[in-house]
């Protein structure tokens, strides 16, 4: 039996189809950068996990199985490299206006982890002056935040890239048998190539759906892999890196987020050749909201860490199918390249 006759994406085929999220982006065409701010309805159990080389985080300690927070109000995926993790000040000071946040001796301090990527090299003009723009960054992908949202050249994927053409910020979702739904948010910036050799052929093909990312399948004959892999021509350190969200209605604790994290970093080995390399900062965050009431056991938990991994595979593939052309790009989008 396929994948596709037991699975099927959800409605919108964006991480929204898990019920109590919001997504919102904000950008700067002349910066070539933007921000991503994914918010949760209710406190959410989130977990993350650490697999590049050389990544940039905030507040990612937090998430660990032992420390003291149960739930997170959001998270954000932003451009920027290190200058974008006050994406997450401005995402903050938008919870906090709303009322929202961990409670703590009479005051309400909004959790909010944060992953960067490096898009400062991307033909942009980085001449912000004294203060970067992410923090106001942050607030306006917050306000925008709502069901849907757009994919390819919008937020933290505005700006991104691979070895061969632009990257972009990609989602996918998917609907399990037991009425769960795992979803994927990622914004692909990767030092190597979603595209099978030299082809068109995305690497994540054996996972699509409904043709959403060009339904070409796997190129006949397979072309040999045996060989240097593509990159980014003189990677830098933190010069690359995919930073992503799996979610899902299931219950799970702390330690079930990350597990489901890992798995969907597998996600990554799947649409991305090569990838958790020493100059990729590759991550990926769980948020497990429990609004199926279903609580995994056994051969269902296998089958959830395969849909994530599948599920995140779909969303990288998508995001560099959307991925539009802007003046000064330094790559094509992969809708004109040439066969």
């Amino acid at each position: 039996m396929s994948v596709s006759s037991v699975w099927r994406p959800g409605p919108r085929n964006l991480l929204t189809d898990v019920s109590g999220l919001r997504v919102g982006n904000a950008q700067d065409e002349r910066l070539k950068s933007g921000t991503t701010a994914i918010l949760f309805d209710a406190p959410c159990v989130a977990a993350v996990e650490i697999l590049g080389g050389a990544p940039g985080t905030r507040e990612t300690e937090l998430l660990a199985p032992d420390k003291l927070v149960f739930g997170i109000d959001a998270l954000v995926l932003s451009g920027g490299s290190a200058f974008g993790l006050d994406a997450a000040s401005g995402v903050q000071a938008y919870l906090r206006s709303v009322g929202r946040g961990f409670e703590v001796a009479g005051h309400r301090v909004p959790l909010v982890p944060a992953a960067i990527l490096f898009d400062l090299a991307n033909g942009g003009d980085k001449n912000w002056g004294l203060q970067a723009p992410y923090r106001d960054l942050g607030f306006q992908a917050a306000t925008a935040a709502g069901p849907d949202f757009g994919l390819g050249s919008q937020g933290a994927g505005t700006g991104a890239s691979t070895a061969r053409v632009k990257g972009g910020l990609g989602s996918a979702s998917t609907l399990l048998p037991s009425g769960a739904t795992v979803a994927a948010l990622v914004a692909v910036n990767a030092l190597g190539s979603p595209l099978v050799g030299t082809t068109l052929h995305f690497h994540a093909a054996p996972f699509e759906m409904a043709a959403e990312f060009g339904g070409l399948g796997l190129p006949h004959p397979h072309p040999s892999l045996s060989m240097s892999p593509p990159s980014k021509l003189s990677p830098q350190p933190g010069g690359a890196t995919t930073i992503a969200v799996i979610a899902t209605d299931a219950v799970l604790d702390k330690g079930g987020a990350r597990r489901l994290a890992v798995a969907a970093h597998d996600g990554f080995a799947h649409a991305l050749w090569p990838t958790h390399t020493d100059f990729d900062g590759d991550l990926v965050f769980a948020a497990a909201t429990g609004g199926s009431g279903w609580r995994p056991d056994g051969a269902e938990r296998v089958e959830l860490a395969a849909a994530a991994a599948a599920t995140m595979a779909r969303a990288i593939a998508r995001g560099v199918h959307a991925a539009t052309p802007a003046p000064g790009d330094l790559r094509p989008c992969w809708r004109d390249l040439e066969a």
